[in-house]
């Protein structure tokens, strides 16, 4: 039900996306009697994962929305506001609009933030000009718009500093865009301009991709961030880093896929369920607050130090659900979460190289096979499968997890990206 009067509940949940509606049908399937409380201003739930599909034509962005009353535990209470911030010394959210939310537990699964603004020039071309980018709903159908329309030239696709959400999206669109008009036989000069040194932050599968980058001639411009677009004259402008030198460059374009920088949202990073760094500081494996014992904390705004993906979502939630009805309950935590992120890296249309892992980028596949290698079969599981299991996620079912460490050769297995 929504609910707009002043409250308090036994758990406040900050956040109606992946993580705040999985915990709280969790909560609710455990002990149905249990007052959860959920502030969400939006309207609609977005399946964000889709959108790279939808950026390279594989997708329906209309299938990727559905609106968020059906996406919250019915027997919870939905407060339609948005969260302005925290008062934990006396177990209150503050809403942006100045009233006060008491609770017993806090839950924050707030996400993170997108900060177009950052990036000079670009908010005002977004959109057309050829500047395009899949971490935006109504923008993903015109990255596809921009390839079919790409009739040669230079193709630039960026990635800022870390941490973002799903870090490989960056690159997953840039081998779709290239395998397009390698099979439009284009001339087309690629390039992925990132500020970090390597493709991929897991060694084991960014030797992998090195090979994919090299099979269609993508340039890997390591050192680069894109500061500013001038989108009319197709001018994107890097500040590159060479060693202790740091100059600006200008570099032509024909279309650019810009992913914009990302950091926790303003509201916890003024808040003091922050640490320096601006997200919620958490326990990485019990996912408790680190100086507030009745909260936790999941997903995307929280420092645990593995990629913010929804599967990472889908492994936090349970851990999140059991420790904190333990302390309700005055038991010990036991539940432990280990890292566990899988990023579907779709390699070109119709192949992907199913990397998942652990904390400390320890390969923890769910599957024997060397998931280096690109397979048809994972394109099906990230194009029908897996939408149902993150809708299912939402209403608590969770589905199996077999993932695992397992040992592989060293050297990479030979492939066709």
């Amino acid at each position: 039900m929504i609910n707009t009067g002043k409250e308090s509940h036994t758990v406040v949940i900050v956040g109606g996306g992946a993580g705040g509606a999985t915990v709280a049908a969790l909560l609710l399937k455990q002990r149905p009697d249990l007052d959860v409380a959920i502030i969400e201003p939006a309207e609609t739930h977005w399946y964000q994962p889709a959108w790279t599909l939808v950026g390279a034509g594989a997708f329906d962005v209309g299938d990727t929305g559905r609106p968020m009353s059906a996406c919250l535990p019915p027997r919870a209470t939905w407060i339609q506001a948005r969260a302005g911030g925290f008062d934990p010394a006396h177990h209150q959210v503050v809403l942006d609009d100045g009233r006060r939310v008491e609770y017993r537990f806090l839950v924050t699964a707030a996400g993170l933030q997108l900060d177009w603004h950052k990036i000079d020039g670009l908010e005002a071309t977004l959109g057309q000009h050829g500047v395009t980018s899949n971490y935006q709903q109504d923008l993903a159908p015109y990255t596809w718009t921009c390839i079919q329309k790409f009739d040669g030239g230079d193709a630039l696709f960026t990635q800022p500093a870390m941490p973002i959400k799903c870090a490989g999206a960056p690159q997953k669109i840039l081998y779709m865009a290239a395998d397009h008009f390698r099979r439009r036989r284009l001339s087309a000069q690629l390039s992925f301009h990132t500020p970090g040194p390597a493709m991929f932050g897991v060694p084991f599968y960014s030797r992998a991709l090195d090979r994919v980058v090299a099979e269609y001639g993508i340039r890997p411009a390591f050192g680069e961030n894109l500061v500013a677009v001038d989108g009319p004259a197709g001018k994107a402008i890097f500040e590159v880093r060479q060693g202790d030198t740091v100059e600006h460059q200008e570099r032509s374009f024909d279309l650019l896929h810009v992913v914009p920088p990302q950091s926790a949202p303003d509201f916890i990073k003024a808040s003091p369920l922050a640490d320096a760094s601006g997200w919620v500081s958490v326990d990485k494996h019990s996912l408790r607050h680190l100086r507030y014992d009745n909260v936790f904390g999941l997903g995307d705004c929280t420092t645990t130090p593995n990629s913010k993906t929804a599967a990472a979502v889908r492994a936090q939630a349970p851990v999140v659900a059991a420790n904190l009805l333990a302390v309700l309950e005055g038991r010990n935590m036991s539940a432990r979460y280990d890292g566990y992120a899988s990023c579907p890296l779709t390699t070109s249309v119709g192949r992907i190289m199913l990397a998942e892992f652990i904390y400390d980028g320890v390969p923890a596949p769910s599957f024997p096979l060397d998931p280096r290698r690109p397979r048809r079969a994972y394109w099906h599981l990230k194009k029908s499968y897996l939408p149902g299991l993150y809708w299912g996620m939402l209403r608590g079912n969770l589905g199996l997890d077999w993932h695992r460490k397992r040992t592989f050769p060293e050297a990479v297995p030979t492939f066709r990206a």
